[in-house]
């Protein structure tokens, strides 16, 4: 772009240096003379002409007289111009120049046409800087409108943003500005006697189609009907002159937007249908919030004119999402959802199946039907997406995929995205941004996405003046080299060929694009709000303003392409089908959510036991091939060179295999290669993955000396298995984690993983926590199995590395506190299976192993938020065996004491319950006070759903055990909140038999030290009472931690005393 500028920069009269004189430094093809100052004296203007060379010259003119070809061209030349009369130091021409040309170099001769008027630059003929400069004026007007012809595109309905183009007495002698000066600028240097000369068109303009050169008044016109009518485009910023090329043909030619009379039918079909719904709704149900499209009617028609040309270029499956607004004309009029079961959304009518569901304008669907107009079957599916506007963004795209992942669809051409936006979305959402960011990411690309904005100019009430500081709302397509195509939604041919483009952009280079309908809103946010609050003169031009079908119609009335009657009938004919649909959904009596699933799972629920689980152990022959592949360099590669810090971290794996231990990184390794041998598709994304935020995992090793070789054991265990991906994400939550749970819900039989760098970041994907993982079976009756790890535990490493904020996991949690479900055989799964998700904190190896193949085992799907550790991926105590994780082993929810407590439970005096890191700490205080024999620790591997049934035995061996639950977060924090009503509701009737005197003696405590025998009683003389459960952690604090090492040395400290207390 600097050298554009230096090239267009067209210098002004009166200046030392012409900008031809810097063109022309080196001898072109044409008769030129560099210098612009030329001296009268002919010796000087010649100076090869002095007194050693005037015989050589003699002899050499007295040969040109006898015969003109015995000389060298150039003195033939130089005898022609000077016998023709020319002026001394104008004669001499010099050779033509053989050598290629230097960068920013052309020859003369290229810039002028040999006809039409225009003096020819030839042999002999002296330079006309003007001719020069004019034609370079040209080439940079053209460019101009390439650029910034977007900038007076008359793109607003209202005309409010845009208005006529500026004529100005200042240019020129009154000549008509053919653009805004801020378009073309400095480069209007010609009136009105310059507007019939003909120029010759540069390579990078298509505007004369066949013809190389064109009137000037003709090269405007053509610029200004292709960048300054009704489409603006935003392309010159893309790095590749293919591409610009390519928007160029496509663009620029003349009637390149013309539609013949059947197309211009279907668009005015379609925007029937589009506006048909929209008054019918209207009229039905006038008091409802619908979110309605009214003002960007032309949307339905353009989606299905992208959809059209998709299909018709290979496309066989397309995931939408989408905000609210017209969500319910999409659904109707682009998937074809039959539109009694939309009518029966207004009814208020019971649901029949489970689920708490969701508004209408939130539900997504799926569709497989004929495209009518190509003649293909197409499968549609909307997501279905909360209010947060462009949550869904991420979704849809870890959706596609996944789909094109188990299509094999490598290169994206059956399976696309398309994306709607608001335009203050699109401008306001960060993850606007972090979705666009993954665009080009191997690991996360959907080869190319279709955006498109209904753009009507405001927020919810506020002016695009207050709610951006770009000059468009999608300036974030920029960063990624998408091009913009900017549209009048009044002017649906426009629209249509935008959207023809850019659905043959997507096929042809897969890659980002963006349609911005410039439309307006009709009604205000919903439609009993009132605009006119806020956008009171907005709102007046609204209400004058036609609607689109109206304009449309008169215009094809006008062009004699429909009648009047037909256009009425097209209209009729709709109305009809919408009361036949409404009257069919008077009839219905419930509504089904599941009509509403946008991605069904076809098969995995058919023909199984909804409470049967599979095994999760593993034949110890598949643990040891799995653990000695992990540990091996690559196969075969001798020169594959590891780091020296990793040959010593697979030699120690290797011993552990031998050892039959595994850490927790080898756990995890088996259970991921155990489920890729079963033929499960696994899928591990996040932050620095490849190798572990603390350096443990290294599924990834690297060639030291050759860029990008790697190799991934995982991923080459067994010639059949299925694909392992791992794959290091941008350093984004919100966006990445959307994007796995779009992943996850696409297929059942695959294990996808998302890691946090550390827990604590999780919180910036809170909203995909939200509203998509943990209600989204709820709402939407859509069931995920993705796996969140989140790194936590308090470490002494400040606020922000030590908690996942498991409290929060824990709140969202569905089931009762005050419910104990009642034991049975399936008492496990069916717990498993009424919870929304299950949150966890493994204390071993063998659990993490464990809880990962039972995300697969059960029969269903739900989400699984563990907590993982950080020191405990090295702590020597932090192993387990092969016997914990072969054949009949499974995942132990509450493990229990297994010591010497164990061994006479009746002496035990304390009973504490934890979960995660924290029991390592407790053990070794154990260990350190020789309370072994005196304090039991139980732990809860998992924690929710609570586990009743092994925490009820586990107490009931204890009956003598003052009970504690130890966490390591702060009282406020962590799991107390969670389990201590739980514990409640437990114990309420589970009762401890003690002494009536015990019971007016104190506490336990002071009974306990404060006298050496106890009072002797008789049966009479005691009673029950309820068991309680105590605390032992952390004080509350606001903070997750304290960012001093000092403070969290005493505070653990207190912990561990409090804990050894008796």
């Amino acid at each position: 772009m600097h050298r554009a500028r230096i090239v267009f920069n067209i210098s002004k009269s009166g200046q030392s240096e012409r900008f031809a004189s810097w063109l022309l430094n080196k001898p072109q093809t044409a008769a030129v003379s560099v210098n612009a100052n030329r001296l009268k004296s002919s010796t000087a203007a010649e100076p090869f002409l002095n007194g050693s060379s005037s015989a050589y010259v003699e002899t050499m003119y007295n040969a040109w007289l006898a015969d003109p070809n015995s000389v060298h061209a150039s003195w033939d030349a130089f005898f022609r111009n000077a016998t023709n009369g020319a002026q001394p130091g104008a004669a001499y021409t010099p050779p033509p120049n053989l050598a290629p040309y230097n960068k920013n170099e052309v020859p003369l001769t290229s810039l002028v046409p040999s006809s039409g008027g225009m003096p020819s630059i030839s042999a002999g003929s002296p330079i006309n800087e003007k001719i020069i400069d004019d034609h370079l004026a040209v080439q940079a007007i053209i460019r101009s409108y390439q650029s910034r012809g977007h900038l007076v595109a008359q793109l607003d309905p209202l005309g409010i943003s845009t208005g006529d183009p500026v004529s100005s007495a200042d240019w020129h002698g009154g000549m008509r500005a053919f653009a805004n000066e801020a378009v073309i600028r400095q480069h209007v240097r010609f009136d009105e006697a310059d507007m019939d000369r003909v120029f010759k068109l540069p390579s990078t303009t298509f505007i004369g189609e066949k013809e190389k050169a064109l009137p000037l008044r003709e090269i405007l016109n053509r610029l200004e009907q292709a960048y300054c009518n009704n489409i603006g485009i935003e392309f010159m910023f893309i790095n590749s002159l293919e591409q610009c090329n390519w928007i160029r043909q496509r663009m620029e030619p003349p009637n390149v937007t013309k539609m013949n009379a059947d197309q211009k039918r279907l668009i005015l079909a379609r925007l029937t249908r589009s506006t048909g719904f929209e008054n019918f709704l209207a009229k039905k149900w006038s008091s409802e919030k619908r979110f309605g499209l009214e003002g960007c009617e032309i949307l339905i028609p353009a989606m299905k004119q992208v959809i059209d040309v998709s299909t018709k270029l290979g496309v066989e499956s397309i995931i939408m999402g989408m905000p609210h607004r017209g969500r319910l004309n999409v659904l109707a009029n682009v998937c074809r959802k039959p539109l009694h079961q939309l009518f029966t959304q207004f009814a208020g009518l019971e649901a029949e199946d489970d689920g708490s569901g969701d508004v209408k304008y939130h539900l997504g669907t799926y569709i497989e039907r004929l495209n009518r107009v190509t003649n293909k079957n197409i499968r549609l599916a909307v997501c279905a997406n909360p209010s947060h506007l462009e949550a869904v963004d991420p979704v849809v795209q870890g959706k596609t995929r996944a789909e094109q992942f188990y299509r094999g669809d490598n290169e994206g051409k059956k399976v696309m995205s398309i994306l709607l936006h608001g335009d203050a979305a699109f401008a306001g959402q960060g993850v606007v941004f972090e979705t666009m960011h993954l665009s080009d990411l191997p690991a996360y690309t959907t080869h190319g996405t279709i955006h498109i904005v209904a753009n009507n100019q405001i927020g919810f009430t506020t002016d695009p003046r207050h709610s951006r500081s770009s000059a468009y709302c999608t300036d974030v397509a920029r960063v990624v080299n998408a091009p913009i195509f900017h549209v009048n939604g009044d002017n649906p041919e426009a629209v249509m060929h935008v959207c023809n483009v850019a659905a043959e952009w997507r096929a042809t280079f897969h890659k980002d694009v963006v349609i911005d309908i410039v439309s307006y809103r009709r009604n205000g946010h919903n439609e009993v709000d009132e605009p006119m609050f806020t956008q009171p003169l907005m709102y007046q031009k609204i209400r004058k303003t036609k609607p689109v079908l109206e304009k449309y119609a008169d215009q094809l009335i006008a062009e004699g392409v429909v009648t009047a009657e037909e256009v009425k009938d097209v209209k009729d004919k709709y109305e009809k089908i919408c009361e036949d649909a409404y009257n069919q959904a008077k009839q219905e009596t419930h509504i089904k959510y599941k009509d509403w699933l946008d991605s069904p799972w076809s098969g995995f629920f058919e023909g199984k036991d909804p409470l049967k689980m599979s095994a999760t152990g593993v034949v110890e022959e598949t643990l040891v091939h799995i653990g000695r592949r992990f540990s091996s360099p690559p196969p075969n590669a001798a020169e594959f060179e590891i780091h020296k810090g990793l040959l010593r971290i697979l030699k120690s794996r290797m011993e552990m295999v031998d050892n039959r231990t595994v850490d927790w990184a080898l756990a995890e390794a088996m259970a991921y290669g155990s489920l890729l041998k079963e033929g499960i598709h696994v899928r591990l994304s996040g932050e620095d993955v490849e190798r572990g935020t603390f350096s443990h995992r290294h599924h990834v090793l690297h060639h030291q000396k050759v860029d990008k070789a790697t190799y991934c054991a995982l991923a080459h265990l067994y010639p059949d298995q299925a694909p392992y991906t791992v794959c290091n994400s941008s350093l984004s939550e919100y966006g990445v984690l959307g994007f796995e749970v779009g992943y996850s819900v696409t297929n059942p039989n695959a294990l996808v993983l998302w890691e946090a760098q550390f827990g604590d970041f999780n919180n910036v994907a809170q909203c995909i926590i939200d509203q998509f993982i943990s209600s989204g079976q709820a709402k939407w009756v859509r069931q995920s199995g993705i796996v969140l790890l989140q790194p936590h535990g308090m470490e002494g490493m400040g606020p922000e590395h030590s908690s996942a904020r498991l409290e929060r996991f824990l709140q969202m949690c569905s089931d009762d506190p005050d419910y104990m479900p009642p034991e049975s055989p399936d008492y496990e799964v069916r717990q498993l299976h009424d919870c929304n998700w299950i949150v966890a904190n493994c204390s071993t190896p063998a659990s993490y192993f464990h809880i990962l193949r039972r995300q697969i085992a059960l029969p269903f799907r739900k989400p699984l938020i563990l907590m993982t550790p950080k020191s405990l991926l090295r702590h020597p105590e932090c192993k387990s065996s092969f016997d914990d994780m072969k054949e009949g082993t499974n995942f132990k929810r509450v493990i229990p004491e297994e010591g010497p407590a164990s061994e006479n439970p009746q002496n035990v005096r304390k009973l504490a319950f934890c979960s995660g890191r924290v029991y390592y700490d407790l053990l070794k205080q154990r260990r350190d006070k020789g309370l072994e024999k005196d304090i039991a620790i139980a732990r809860l591997e998992q924690i929710s759903p609570f586990p009743y049934d092994q925490v009820k035995a586990e107490i009931a061996k204890y009956p003598n055990a003052q009970l504690v639950w130890s966490q390591e977060e702060h009282k406020n924090m962590g799991s107390w909140s969670y389990i201590e009503p739980r514990f409640r509701t437990l114990l309420q009737n589970q009762k401890q038999i003690r002494a009536k005197s015990q019971s007016k003696g104190g506490s336990w405590l002071s009974q306990l030290f404060g006298r050496d025998e106890s009072p002797q009683t008789n049966a009479q003389e005691t009673e029950t009472v309820p068991r309680t459960i105590s605390y032992n952690g952390r004080a509350t604090a606001a903070s997750p931690a304290t960012g001093s090492k000092a403070a969290h040395n005493k505070e653990l400290r207190n912990l561990l005393e409090e804990f050894c207390v008796l």
